[in-house]
């Protein structure tokens, strides 16, 4: 009898602990809705430094005919001068311009394993334009593989009236035929976030950047 009579007593303790279980789970699961989707968005969008000029930017470049090329995930601040030593100083070599003569060179550098620290970089349009500028650090015996960069200057000026230079950062890691015209290019890796990161830092390091954005 006093089993019995404790049954029902048992079921609807049982009963409460599940239904405050899912209240909790509920609540939790509520919670996270709206720090995840709405409270860190804000806070980000608010507190995330980002300078004007990247509000506007194109996202990548694109070759003479308009196919897309690489992207575009760096910017810089500053003039031209400006730009010229920061690079320098981070132990980056500009690219010598694209002419017979470097083309020749490049071929023969690569097939030979032979270094070329200033190799020639194909032409990229940004603004209907090609780059301004490029950058490069050799990696290896041959230019096959390297670290470079290509700036295309923008007409948007700071408050001290220096120009906002847009530029795509990647790394080179073979010579091989291009995907879309079968002209002989080089393959850039996948991850260009972590060649952007790179330049940063070899221009931290070389104590060239004053803000980071």
């Amino acid at each position: 009898m006093n089993a019995e009579a404790n049954t029902p007593i048992r079921s609807w303790s049982r009963y409460r602990v599940i239904r405050n279980a899912l209240r909790v789970f509920i609540g939790a699961l509520i919670g996270y809705f709206l720090v995840a989707y709405l409270i860190m968005p804000a806070v980000w969008q608010r507190t995330a430094a980002r300078h004007p000029a990247l509000d506007d930017a194109p996202r990548i470049s694109h070759t003479k005919n308009g196919i897309p090329g690489d992207p575009l995930n760096v910017g810089l601040v500053g003039s031209e001068r400006d730009l010229v030593r920061a690079l320098a100083a981070a132990n980056w070599q500009p690219a010598d311009p694209v002419t017979f003569a470097s083309c020749a060179r490049i071929a023969r550098t690569t097939a030979f394993r032979r270094p070329y620290e200033n190799a020639p970089v194909s032409p990229l349009f940004v603004w209907s334009r090609k780059q301004d500028m490029a950058f490069e650090q050799s990696v290896g015996h041959d230019p096959s593989r390297r670290h470079h960069v290509r700036f295309w200057r923008s007409e948007t000026l700071d408050d001290q009236g220096r120009p906002f230079w847009i530029g795509g950062a990647t790394y080179d890691r073979k010579v091989g035929l291009s995907n879309t015209t079968l002209q002989i290019t080089h393959h850039i890796a996948a991850d260009v976030d972590t060649e952007r990161d790179k330049m940063i830092q070899d221009l931290h390091e070389a104590g060239c950047l004053q803000n980071t954005y």
